[in-house]
């Protein structure tokens, strides 16, 4: 149980390392600094963890991971939006 719990929490400060650049991005309306190619590849290995964790039953790895997916899909969507 502690091991589970320490992945969780490792992986919740991982996903929110993203918040900054999400809460940026919605109050600016600004992506000219933002590179969508870093977002397509975090897509890729959040992805990937997600698969491995359903592969393994491993409950943290696919909820921190599903997290920090749909956060990179926010922004990456953002991205596009604000760029037109």
């Amino acid at each position: 149980m502690k091991t589970e719990l320490i992945g969780l929490i490792a992986g919740i400060l991982t996903a929110c390392s993203l918040i900054p650049q999400l809460v940026k991005t919605v109050r600016e309306h600004n992506v000219d600094g933002v590179s969508p190619l870093i977002y397509v590849i975090l897509m890729a290995g959040t992805g990937l963890w997600v698969y491995y964790g359903i592969l393994r039953d491993d409950f943290p790895l696919i909820i921190t991971n599903a997290f920090s997916f749909g956060l990179n899909v926010l922004i990456l969507v953002l991205k596009i939006r604000y760029s037109r």
